[in-house]
């Protein structure tokens, strides 16, 4: 059976009344919602223009019963409701909520109540109703501000947006459905919206909840690094893939030789190799590693052993994060060691000791993404941790 597209166009209204039905599904690793205000006002006008509006794209995916997933179009059907409901999930009213909670000392519970508008997408608008009056009084005070499109019934009924309608040849084939879709997610400009690289690879393993964790867990969003003039989170998959290399090869050397200029590649390899569990030439396999999908327990441990080891949270380059956790990631997951954490500061001194030598290189300071760099720190970090393992006479 063949991939087939079907193209067609809805009201805006129908568009509303298929999402408050949960008839359109958001991805897991789509990203929040990012439009601006004034970027809703204009696509608003643009409808009202009648001047052209790029369509969405919706994909159908088997998943027990059928899903329609929406792989482009997020932020337009988002601002299309927020325009209907005259709502807008602005961080500036939830500042001064959260702030007002914290001064006045209220209970964690009802702070609860107030929807993370940082990490926002419309879901947690139909969460509340399935029509407008519900939604609107499941609101909390200081979470959302009232916004005025000047739209009307008859504008939504008479006003249409685009689609395209993806139907996959083998719908019964997890794999099959999963390269399908994640190509067409790579391949797909969101409305000039650049995704990070750490964005983008959550199409490769979207489709296996049980390894969203594994990829991305929930604790590696306080742990930041520098890199030029940006601040982004700790990139977990970057780090396993360089491990579970180790772990296959024992030997740094080979980490992602021949992948200099591709290293993107290196890590979606890595990704696609333990959602198909198969046998890799780089990497170790999942199963063997982590038994059905049992990597819970060590995740668990890496997080109290970050805590219990007073690690770091910020960083001021890739070296010193590189440093402080690709041995401790490689000793807890991958080795099921635990480290001994009442020799911290001894730990802690070794690891500020090797990451001042290897500032003290100018070569490694200037280019620290050069792979033989880059292997180095590996090796070293492992090495390190090694002297730290808790042995049975420290129990």
């Amino acid at each position: 059976m063949e991939n087939k597209v079907y193209y067609g166009e809805y009201t805006l209204n129908h568009w509303i009344d298929l999402i408050l039905k949960k008839n359109l599904i958001l991805p897991v690793y789509q990203r929040h919602f990012v439009w601006s205000e004034k970027k809703v006002k204009t696509l608003i006008e643009t409808f009202k223009q009648k001047l052209f509006v790029p369509p969405v794209t919706i994909g159908a995916f088997k998943d027990g019963d059928i899903q329609n997933l929406i792989l482009d179009g997020q932020q337009r059907l988002t601002s299309v409701l927020l325009a209907y409901l005259g709502l807008y999930p602005d961080e500036t009213t939830y500042k001064r909520a959260m702030e007002v909670f914290v001064s006045e000392n209220d209970d964690e519970d009802e702070r609860e109540f107030l929807d993370n508008v940082f990490e926002w997408t419309f879901e947690k608008l139909t969460k509340k109703g399935k029509n407008k009056d519900d939604i609107i009084s499941g609101i909390q005070a200081g979470n959302y501000k009232q916004v005025n499109f000047e739209i009307n019934e008859e504008f939504l009924k008479t006003t249409f947006l685009g689609f395209s309608y993806l139907v996959p040849g083998t719908p019964n084939d997890d794999k099959t459905q999963l390269k399908y879709y994640s190509s067409v997610f790579r391949n797909i400009n969101i409305q000039g919206e650049t995704l990070l690289p750490q964005e983008s690879r959550r199409s490769l393993y979207f489709l296996d909840k049980n390894l969203n964790q594994f990829f991305a867990p929930v604790f590696c969003k306080n742990i930041t690094v520098k890199i030029v003039s940006s601040e982004t989170t700790l990139d977990f998959v970057r780090c396993l893939s360089f491990l579970s290399q180790y772990k296959k090869d024992n030997n740094s050397n080979k980490i992602a030789r021949g992948y200099k200029q591709k290293m993107e590649k290196y890590y979606e390899e890595f990704i696609y190799s333990t959602v198909s569990d198969e046998e890799s030439d780089l990497f170790a396999r999942f199963s063997t590693c982590f038994p059905n999908k049992g990597y819970n327990i060590e995740l668990e441990k890496l997080k109290q052993t970050i805590t219990a080891l007073d690690i770091p949270t910020q960083y001021s380059s890739v070296m010193d994060l590189d440093i402080y956790f690709l041995g401790l990631i490689y000793e807890i997951v991958f080795e099921k060691h635990e480290i001994d954490c009442s020799k911290k500061e001894e730990l802690k001194q070794k690891l500020n000791t090797e990451i001042a030598s290897i500032k003290s290189d100018s070569s490694h300071a200037k280019a620290p993404s050069n792979l033989g760099h880059l292997r180095s720190r590996i090796y070293k970090s492992i090495e390190i941790y090694k002297d730290f393992r808790k042995t049975e006479s420290d129990e």
